[in-house]
């Protein structure tokens, strides 16, 4: 139990890390703590959305998405065009962070707050 609440937390660490990064990037706001609540907001649509709907052949995957770019959307000036733009350099930013801890063996290859990665 303990030890799923410590992967979690890292992991959502990093997930938030990401969004740091392309909100930085995109809308050039710097404020750590406003990711982290938006990864752990956005984290737990991601799980409620992909529980209800994610079960739907080719939609359900869809709206998750969409779900989770609308937090970010609400979350961060600019639209949905700077909300998908935060979340793609979030997800590559993580993906290489992920790629260098599972390569040196500290973690796993996940992310929460990140969908997909």
């Amino acid at each position: 139990m303990i030890e799923s609440l410590i992967v979690f937390l890292v992991s959502l660490l990093i997930g938030a890390f990401g969004i740091f990064l392309g909100a930085k990037v995109v809308v050039d706001t710097e404020d750590y703590t406003y990711a982290l609540i938006t990864a752990l907001i956005g984290a737990i649509v991601w799980a409620l959305v992909g529980f209800f709907f994610g079960w739907i052949p080719l939609l359900g995957p869809l709206l998750v998405f969409i779900a989770y770019l609308a937090v970010i959307n609400a979350r961060y000036p600019g639209g949905w065009v700077d909300a998908a733009a935060i979340t793609i350099v979030a997800w590559l930013s993580v993906l290489v962070v992920l790629y260098v801890l599972a390569f040196l063996g500290v973690t796993g290859f996940e992310a929460a707050g990140v969908p997909g990665v």
